[in-house]
This record gives structure tokens, C-alpha cells and sequence, in this order.
């Protein structure tokens, strides 16, 4: 039999690797001589930078950049060299992750560093670059990602503004003279699974401001500078970047990547099984089995164990999914298509307990699952 595992993290407890030795150790009790393909995988949110290097074979790459309040510090990116990829995420240079809660405030944070890495892989000769957006700081609409590019944002009075969710509506004019002379020449593709408009009560301030930092009056601030440079973006470049679904994605950045960029958005999920050559390799798969910490309501859209639905529906092979908790009703299953589904945990106990017993529980369930088969 061929089993192709295909999980996502458990956060905090198990990576994807892991997921995929325990649930090998648990077949081979039982189908010794069993087929193990291992692609553990990624919706493109945090973490997503372990499993792009296992196919990408990139190494990292170190570089001095400003963090989302201008502080210098080491940011990472992955570079092949082969196939001239690089795959960024903006949490690494621009991250809310980077700041202290009291710090966080998207009125004052840029995107500049996300730039400077982007500038780097564009200086060592990639020619297609990969952007993953989750976990931002900003609410920028990508000008500080521009700025570090050569894009000019300049005032009523020709001056540069601060590339800062404070001076969005500040903005008359772009300038595009001085812009790095690859971005013509490299494809930008960026990971975005959510379809907020860049403005509005479902836009990027609105929706996410608030988890940034930025109290009502700033969100409502916030929102009327997205409208303006809105304005200005589609008197410049001709583009109506609030009719781009997902544009409001990390405070702007996914309207910011399709103009200054050229960017192409799409789902994180499909860009990492492109990137695993994930459809080409389960097509004679008996079983798929993947799994995530868990299973809930919002796997039904953008998440890894979705996308492995939808292929696995192309060559109609079964899947099962071992999650760390499920917490969807039948009707929820049926909809998702799901074979077989299972809680790996088998005792009363502590979050804690139960993630500190992961790997050992995951391996039990394997076996069960073999055995039943």
C-alpha cells in the first residue's frame, strides 16, 4: 500500500516532520513493507518557512533590515540558488511578532523591512519571488515595502512622507523613477488566503486594526488613508486596487503587492503544493493522511487539510486527517469529504499534557487506523 502523508503543524506541539515520522511509525507495525511518501505542508501562515526549505533545498539567508519601528535587526529569507526562488515572509521583518504588545501600534509601523529583504533577493538575481504576508504589524498598504524599492510617496508640498499607516492620506503623488530595475523582471507571487478589500467596514483597518494596536479613532484614520492612497493608486497606475479581492490582506500589503509589485495573489495552500510538486506525486496513493492541531469550522476554507482535499478529489483517493482536537459537527465532515477522522487523544488531561503527548498519541492512532484497515 502507498500512504502519502501530507499534514500541517500541530502549533506548538508537533512540526509537520514529526507528524510524519509518528504517523509512519505507527503503519509500519502493521504494513511493514507499506509505500511512505512524506509531504508535510503549509497554508502560508507562520511557520511556512520550515516546509518551503525541504523543497526548495534554499539555504537562509541573513540581512540587516529596519523592523516595523525603523530599529535595525537580522531578518531571514530562503534563496535557491538552483531555481532562482526566494520565499519571504513579511512576519520576519515586519512582524507583530517582532514588538512588544506595548509597542504595537499600526498607526506608526512600515513595511519597509519586508522591502529591504524583497531588494536583497532582487539583488542576488531571483526570478521569482514567493511572499508570504501573515502576521504583519502594519497597516501601511505596502508603501514601506515600496519605499525600500525606490517607489517616492510624496505630500502636497513634492516632500517624502514616512512610510507609515499615520500618513496615508498624506499622499498626492508616486513616484516610480528610481524603482529597482528587476521588479519588471521577476514574478511575485503572494501567499493570501483572506478576500478583504483594502477599505471599508470589511477592509484591512477595520477587520485587523484593532488587533495591531490601533484604537476606533485610529482604525477610522487608518481607513480614510487606505481610501486615499486608493485614489492616488488608480490616478497613477490606473489600477482600482479596492476591486482586487484580498487586498486588504496584512494591513494593505496584498493591494500594495499587486501595484507595486505586480504581484499575483493565491492561496497559500496551492502555492506550497506547486512548490511540493504535491499532485504529481499522489496520483497511485491508496490513502492520504494529513492532519492540523485543529479541525474546526475554518478548515473548510484556505486551510492545509482542504487543499489536500481538493487534489485528492482530482485521482479519488481516501483521506483521513489525525487532528489534535476536532470540533466540527457531521454535516461539517460530510461537506469537507473527509474518509476517515480521529482525535489522536485518549485520556482526560491538560492542554499541556496532551501536547507533550502528541508524538506518542499520533502514533497510537496510526496504528489503530492500520490495524482497521
Amino acid at each position: 500500500m502507498k500512504f502519502v502523508l501530507a499534514p500541517d503543524k500541530y502549533k506548538g506541539s508537533l512540526s509537520g516532520e514529526q507528524f510524519c515520522d509518528a504517523v509512519e511509525e505507527g503503519i509500519k507495525k502493521v504494513f511493514p513493507k507499506a509505500e511512505i511518501l512524506k509531504k508535510p505542508l503549509a497554508d502560508g501562515g507562520d511557520g511556512t518557512i520550515e516546509v518551503v526549505k525541504r523543497y526548495l533545498r534554499a539555504k537562509e539567508v541573513e540581512v540587516a533590515v529596519k523592523n516595523p519601528l525603523f530599529q535595525e535587526i537580522q531578518a531571514g529569507y530562503l534563496f535557491s540558488e538552483e531555481k532562482k526562488t526566494a520565499f519571504i515572509e513579511m512576519s520576519e521583518a515586519s512582524g507583530y511578532k517582532l514588538l512588544p504588545k506595548s509597542e504595537l501600534n499600526c498607526m506608526h509601523t512600515t513595511s519597509l523591512g519586508t522591502g529591504q529583504l524583497i531588494h536583497d533577493a532582487l539583488d542576488r538575481g531571483a526570478q521569482q519571488i514567493v511572499l508570504g504576508i501573515g502576521g504583519s504589524a502594519t497597516n501601511d498598504g505596502g508603501i514601506g515595502m515600496a519605499k525600500a524599492l525606490g517607489y517616492q510617496f510624496l505630500d502636497a508640498d513634492g516632500k517624502e512622507v514616512e512610510p507609515i499607516g499615520k500618513n496615508l492620506s498624506r499622499i498626492v503623488d508616486i513616484k516610480r523613477e528610481q524603482c529597482h530595475t528587476r521588479i519588471k523582471d521577476v514574478q511575485f507571487k503572494v501567499a493570501c488566503d483572506v478576500k478583504n478589500p483594502f477599505y471599508g467596514k470589511e477592509g484591512a483597518a477595520y477587520v485587523y486594526g484593532p488587533q495591531k494596536g490601533a484604537s476606533k479613532e485610529e482604525v477610522v484614520l487608518l481607513d480614510e488613508g487606505l481610501q486615499s492612497l486608493a485614489h492616488v493608486i488608480l490616478k497613477e497606475f490606473g489600477k482600482d486596487v479596492q476591486n482586487i479581492p484580498g487586498s486588504g490582506a496584512a494591513g494593505g500589503m496584498g493591494g500594495g503587492s499587486v501595484v507595486f509589485l505586480d504581484a499575483v495573489l493565491t492561496s497559500g495552500i496551492d502555492l506550497m503544493k506547486e512548490m511540493a510538486q504535491f499532485d504529481e506525486s499522489i496520483h497511485d496513493a491508496d490513502w492520504i493522511i494529513t492532519g492540523e492541531g485543529q479541525l474546526d469550522s475554518q478548515t473548510l476554507s484556505g486551510k492545509t487539510i482542504a487543499g489536500v482535499l481538493d487534489s485528492a478529489r482530482k485521482y479519488q483517493i481516501p483521506v483521513a486527517a489525525f487532528c489534535g482536537s476536532v470540533s466540527v459537527n457531521i454535516h461539517e465532515l460530510e461537506t469537507l469529504g473527509l474518509t476517515y477522522v480521529t482525535s489522536i487523544l485518549n485520556q482526560p488531561g491538560t492542554l499541556q499534557e496532551a501536547k507533550e503527548k502528541s508524538y506518542d498519541n499520533l502514533v497510537i492512532a496510526a496504528y489503530n487506523f492500520a490495524k482497521l484497515l
